[in-house]
């Protein structure tokens, strides 16, 4: 049997992943026609633009870092379908709030005094959306699978995110703002409807009493989390791996602009190779590993991240000695001298980064009792939403202190040095592990 594209057609699976391409689909066409309408129709300013690029990647995360103690809690010991039906009823009002403030501002009706704040907390919004939905969507993959099934699964649902990523972005950078807002809507609600066909998930141990004090909740998730030696350095690692990718993408819209001088669709083009790199590298690392959980490939596949955006910084700098001066269409982007490499550079950057994030997320659910997985993946949210909104604020800072948006790339590179050191750190956990049980 073929268990990676048979899970494709499983009721077990299909409709669960259909409902998460949705969200991610709609999250990146909202938040991508967002920023892009801000950055190149409202702002003309390399650091205000950055700043708020800054800002709406911060919003979104928050609510991970707040919430997800919660949201793991309940996932855990509620019915993880249930919980799904209404978090996708949530984003159809949450979207309706979006869509008002796309319009707002489209309009030129109150731009900055209310149409960008409904906007962020629209946004603001949708990050707590995802951060009840998150834990689930990795989660319910023990519950509803057989565990030689749970790493294809786990590739398929990244692989899956990421070309929903690509989808929504692509929208977002050529479709008009107008049309924007009406899609995330519609989108909202077909995303409701497929979600009433995700099979019934009970929750699998005790019924235990919610802890509504959301520090001390996510004080106590980490601590009992992070005891197992793999599951800490995975939570660590992921968390390394999304900072990295929360900075790049925030670098990207007026990276695109000011440096390369390279119109909204190219922005919208950069976000969409990040996504195809990531979805090949997701499947690709499935393929190697044959469908085992280990981490063997990790440290190799971030030190290869780092060699690929060194390549892309370089390949920026060239590009400054003779940029063109005017903004390039994607047509004229494509043809300009050295953009292929530069797209290159790009891919390889997710590629590598997709082989090397995958495995681990794995792990967070193979490594423990199936009955505290949600809660693992919140704790592991946690970690990763603190770590993200931390360099998020250094980007904000370094944009704040005149630090030149293409140098910032260098403090990607220096982050997949360590990074790549945690990989090894939990290959050598699994191989522990491995050798005890033997």
């Amino acid at each position: 049997m073929n268990t990676s594209t048979d899970l494709l057609r499983s009721k077990r699976f299909l409709p669960l992943f259909v409902t998460q391409l949705f969200n991610a689909f709609n999250d990146n066409l909202y938040k991508t026609a967002m920023v892009l309408f801000v950055v190149y129709q409202v702002y003309n300013d390399e650091s205000t633009e950055a700043a708020f690029s800054a800002l709406a990647s911060g919003l979104f995360i928050l609510p991970f870092f707040i919430l997800s103690a919660l949201a793991g809690q309940l996932a855990d010991m509620r019915d993880k379908a249930r919980i799904i039906r209404i978090v996708k009823f949530c984003e159809i009002l949450i979207m309706f709030v979006g869509a008002v403030g796309l319009t707002l501002a489209w309009k030129g009706i109150a731009v900055d005094t209310f149409a960008i704040p409904l906007l962020l907390v629209a946004l603001f919004a949708m990050g707590v959306h995802s951060t009840f939905f998150g834990p689930i969507k990795y989660a319910i993959l023990p519950q509803h699978l057989r565990r030689e099934e749970v790493l294809a699964g786990t590739g398929w649902v990244e692989a899956g995110t990421y070309v929903a990523i690509l989808a929504g972005t692509i929208l977002a950078g050529w479709i008009p703002v107008e049309v924007a807002a009406v899609g995330i809507v519609v989108t909202a609600v077909i995303g409701w409807l497929v979600s009433l066909k995700v099979p019934a998930a009970p929750p699998q141990g005790q019924p235990e009493k919610l802890d509504w004090h959301i520090l001390r909740a996510s004080v106590r998730l980490v601590r009992d989390t992070m005891h197992n030696a793999e599951v800490y350095y995975a939570i660590l690692a992921i968390s390394f791996f999304w900072t990295i990718g929360a900075v790049l993408f925030i670098q990207f819209p007026p990276l695109a602009k000011n440096v390369l001088m390279a119109s909204k669709e190219v922005a919208s083009l950069f976000l969409v190779v990040f996504s195809i790199g990531v979805a090949i590298g997701s499947v690709a690392v499935n393929r190697l590993l044959k469908g085992s959980v280990s981490a063997r490939y990790a440290a190799r596949s971030v030190l290869m991240m780092a060699v690929f955006v060194l390549a892309f910084y370089f390949v920026c700098k060239l590009w400054q000695a003779d940029a063109p001066t005017e903004l390039l269409g994607v047509a004229d982007f494509v043809s300009w001298p050295m953009a292929a490499v530069l797209l290159l550079c790009l891919l390889g950057v997710a590629i590598a980064g997709g082989m090397f994030v995958v495995p681990l997320y794995a792990f967070l659910t193979t490594r423990v009792a199936p009955e505290k997985a949600s809660r693992t993946i919140a704790a592991n949210n946690i970690v990763n939403s603190g770590a993200m909104v931390i360099g998020s604020l250094l980007a904000t800072a370094l944009s704040a202190a005149g630090v030149p948006i293409v140098e910032q790339v260098l403090m990607c590179a220096a982050m997949c040095l360590f990074s790549a050191w945690l990989g090894d750190r939990l290959h050598r956990a699994e191989s522990n592990a491995a050798a005890q049980v033997a």
